[in-house]
């Protein structure tokens, strides 16, 4: 792996620019439009399509597609993975799932960052190339959450083990296990507590 590709995993600066990271972003980009090919009766292929494309999962990973990996091969899920439809995942830093997650549709899990300056974000010459500069910050997802539809969770986050996210939220900073997040930014409300049970609820 190039030193550029390192400095792109390890949040520093880098140029996208590179031949290295130009390929896995053809195979991630790839690989995620055939499994948007395919129907969900063809679980042969579509367990084809996700060895290919994700860094590692466990068992039973469901994918409803359509799908978006910026690589795929810097994201790593855990057992029974289940996302809805428009799962996006631009994984320009490590993006890690624990087991027991489930992803509402239209969810972004977004690590890439650009500079806030111009001067610094804009594409520009550099030994006779065109290049641009970015960084990143890697999420990381504990087991047994939930991110409703909508959800967008930022680079550097961590989502606490058994924490629900509110539908529509923008998760910012990372929050502790068992939180209740909602709003925009997202905040959390409360903990998830035994007063949550299904057989608490006023029907």
């Amino acid at each position: 792996m190039e030193q550029n590709t390192r400095d792109m995993l390890a949040g520093k600066p880098y140029t996208p620019a590179t031949a290295e990271i130009s390929r896995y972003a053809q195979a991630g980009h790839r690989l995620s439009q055939e499994y948007n090919q395919t129907f969900d009766t063809e679980s042969e292929k579509r367990a084809s399509l996700v060895d290919q494309l994700l860094g590692g999962h466990g068992k039973n990973t469901y994918l409803q597609g359509p799908i978006q990996f910026d690589y795929g091969r810097f994201t790593t899920v855990g057992d029974n993975f289940y996302a809805n439809f428009n799962f996006t995942v631009l994984d320009t830093c490590p993006v890690t799932i624990g087991d027991n997650v489930m992803i509402g549709p239209n969810v972004s899990l977004l690590t890439a960052k650009h500079p806030l300056m111009y001067q610094q974000r804009n594409v520009r010459e550099v030994d006779g190339e065109m290049v641009d500069y970015e960084f990143a910050a890697p999420i990381t997802i504990g087991d047994n959450c939930w991110l409703g539809g909508n959800v967008t969770v930022l680079g550097g986050v961590t989502i606490g083990a058994g924490s629900v996210i509110g539908a529509g939220t923008v998760v910012t900073k990372s929050v502790p296990a068992n939180s209740l997040v909602v709003g925009v930014p997202g905040k959390v409300i409360r903990q998830i507590t035994e007063a949550d049970r299904i057989a608490n609820y006023p029907w």
